[in-house]
């Protein structure tokens, strides 16, 4: 899959959009809604979706929609001020408010509800619980049974509290200061819901735990869902971060050396070649390329395990090679 040149996102479609709300929650969590500039409907969303935002020229950031799905008038994201920041959330912070017109992309899903009628866990994890939001809506709707468990450090960390006070469903949202009743039991919690489709979202430590309690419960892979905010960790591989060469089978053979510390998109930027990324973090996928040689290491989170290991695409922007040499189609 690649990106399509001028638009923030793989899918090419931009929207034309106007804050009309920016509210801040919990100190760090600007909740933002936005509709289209000219008042049309904004497309349909599945629950899980995010949105590219272009916080300014060439800086693009990825945020879940937390909104209910069944809602086309507006927009809600939620953004944390990360710390420290990569500059994305600082700067939103600091200049988005209402009134103020930004771009977006159409919304894309790379954490979707699975079909089924059973019971859902929903776990997050500070403001994982974005998504975890929009598919409480959806499950609501369904009468599917549901519990969106809510975990922060201290009440004072909770956003959205006053919002689930009035939603119809907030009798399903437990929330767990860990400053009062310390970690959350997910083994406890897992346990008084087998067979049921798991959905955690929150710090990779938090996902980690939500996903080796499960399956030390004997929870199938299958029902384990999670979502990604950053690129998969380092890969074991000796030498994994290593220099490598790539070379580009499209541009007459030429060859590119990636050292130790440089991604391949730097590598190839240096020399004066421009690859289209949108997340940098191995997240949304615009950077795939296919390998026609070698062996890469992958340390994406947008390809699945099975695409991963037929070794034919890479994330350029934040995978390596195991191999001293790729040969890219490009």
């Amino acid at each position: 899959m690649q990106g399509q040149k001028g638009g923030l996102g793989v899918t090419g479609t931009d929207i034309a959009a106007v804050i009309v709300a920016a509210r801040l929650q919990a100190g760090r969590v600007l909740v933002i809604d936005l509709c289209a500039r000219d008042g049309a409907e904004l497309p349909a969303f599945e629950a899980g979706a995010h949105i590219d935002v272009e916080i300014e020229p060439g800086l693009v950031r990825q945020y879940s929609l937390c909104s209910d799905p069944a809602e086309r008038g507006h927009y809600r994201i939620a953004v944390l001020r990360a710390r420290p920041s990569r500059g994305g959330s600082e700067t939103l912070h600091a200049r988005f408010a209402a009134g103020q017109e930004i771009r977006v992309g159409a919304p894309r899903n790379l954490f979707p509800l699975a079909p089924g009628a059973g019971p859902v866990l929903l776990m997050a994890g500070g403001i994982g619980i974005t998504p975890l939001l929009a598919m409480a809506h959806v499950l609501h709707r369904r009468g599917q049974p549901f519990t969106l468990h809510y975990c922060i450090r201290s009440a004072g960390d909770a956003a959205f509290t006053a919002d689930i006070a009035t939603l119809p469903f907030g009798h399903r949202v437990q929330i767990h200061a860990s400053d009062k009743a310390g970690r959350f039991d997910a083994a406890g919690a897992l346990a008084a819901n087998p067979g049921a489709q798991v959905y955690s979202c929150g710090p990779q430590g938090f996902m980690d735990h939500i996903e080796t309690s499960a399956r030390a419960l004997g929870f199938a892979p299958a029902a384990l869902h999670r979502e990604a905010f950053g690129s998969a960790s380092a890969s074991p591989h000796a030498g994994a971060d290593g220099g490598f060469e790539v070379v580009l089978a499209r541009s007459g053979g030429r060859s590119v050396q990636v050292p130790p510390g440089t991604s391949i998109v730097g590598a190839l930027a240096q020399a004066g070649i421009s690859v289209e990324t949108v997340c940098q973090q191995g997240i949304c996928g615009t950077c795939l390329c296919t390998v026609l040689e070698g062996t890469p290491d992958h340390r994406d989170s947008f390809l699945s395990a099975e695409e991963q290991a037929a070794n034919d695409q890479i994330a350029l922007c934040c995978s390596r090679a195991t191999s001293a040499r790729l040969v890219l189609d490009l």
